[in-house]
């Protein structure tokens, strides 16, 4: 049954599509000093990291993270769904667990009835009872688009925080989700995905990354992000230049979501796809015979996408036990790290 109230229609973009494009984003922030920086912060914004870690003592370091978007779907309870399980993702990024969340809740009151507005509500709170943590206040405002997401804490000890810098020359990449959720959000917003499209676009994005954490305990694992707005390109090109490499990413290897490619073909592609590559791809070769439909996959917004890992070639097996034992299913490997200059190599 369609939504009597279609909450995509309220927003200019959705998910992690509304993040400020990468160029525009480093044009914003290059003449950032930032303040001084306290020994105990392990980690800041120097790597574009997934969050800030700071360490309380010799057993426990703080993670912290805020995420918040516009609508991505039409269902009120599925849009707080997706909202807070991309939230707390970048806690188990770092490799920690949640322990609480706050709400950030911006609404335009004189048009959406509180009724609605309280399934949004409801949506986040059921992931958080999921992840085991509680919100436990937050923050609200009569705003012109609905905005929904979560500041997240989380806890992790000190050496075995996984950052997006640590990858090494060798190491294979391995994706943990398949891609494609800003192609189903663009047909979904225009009318074309049916209900098993809207399906795999819910249990994409409200499957919470919960192997971040274990993935922590792995000695082989030297890196660790999650893909969002930007792309699997796009943090991938962050996780190579962190870790000052290059990266080899075979195309042929990506999981799709279902019914993505056929519609990628159709042209139901987001805006926020190109500006992607308009930030960053000046930093990617691509391989001869690489389609345009093929780049607009690579540089693809994810909203509450899977975990990117970068690990040993001895630890593959085990990485990818894990994932399948947590019901990631579809996690593949995807590539690998090298030497040379910073940027991305993609293989047809």
């Amino acid at each position: 049954m369609e939504p009597a109230i279609k909450l995509t229609s309220f927003s200019h973009g959705g998910g992690c599509g509304c993040k400020i494009a990468p160029g525009v984003l480093a044009q914003i922030l290059k003449n950032s000093n930032g303040f001084p920086v306290p020994k105990e912060l392990m980690v800041g914004m120097e790597t574009a990291d997934d969050a800030a870690v700071y360490k309380l003592n010799d057993e426990q370091a703080l993670i912290a993270t805020t995420d918040f978007f516009m609508p991505i779907v039409d269902d009120p309870y599925d849009f707080g769904r997706i909202a807070a399980t991309n939230a707390i993702s970048d806690v188990y990024a770092m490799g920690g667990t949640p322990i609480m969340a706050l709400a950030l809740v911006g609404m335009p009151i004189d048009k959406l009835p509180v009724e609605v507005i309280g399934k949004i509500l409801l949506g986040g709170e059921s992931i958080c009872a999921e992840a085991g943590i509680p919100i436990a206040g937050g923050h609200t405002i009569d705003s012109v688009e609905p905005i929904y997401g979560l500041v997240v804490l989380g806890l992790v000890h000190p050496s075995k925080v996984k950052r997006n810098a640590g990858a090494k020359a060798g190491d294979k990449l391995i994706l943990g989700k398949p891609i494609g959720v800003g192609i189903l959000s663009a047909a979904l917003k225009k009318g074309a995905l049916d209900a098993a499209g809207y399906a795999a676009l819910i249990d994409n994005t409200t499957k919470l990354n919960k192997p971040g954490r274990l993935l922590s305990e792995l000695a082989g694992v030297n890196a660790l992000t999650d893909v969002t707005g930007f792309g699997v390109l796009g943090h991938l090109l962050e996780l190579a230049r962190g870790a000052k490499l290059s990266a080899k990413l075979n195309m042929g290897l990506l999981p799709l979501l279902p019914q993505v490619q056929n519609l990628a073909e159709q042209g139901y592609i987001t805006g926020a796809s190109g500006r992607n590559w308009s930030g960053y791809g000046q930093d990617v070769k691509l391989a001869d015979g690489i389609t345009p439909v093929q780049r607009s996959l690579l540089t693809d917004p994810q909203t509450s996408g899977g975990l990117l890992v970068s690990c040993d070639p001895g630890a593959v097996e085990q990485v990818l036990e894990l994932f399948r034992r947590e019901g990631f299913a579809d996690a593949a490997v995807i590539g690998e790290m090298t030497t040379g200059e910073s940027g991305v190599q993609v293989l047809a």
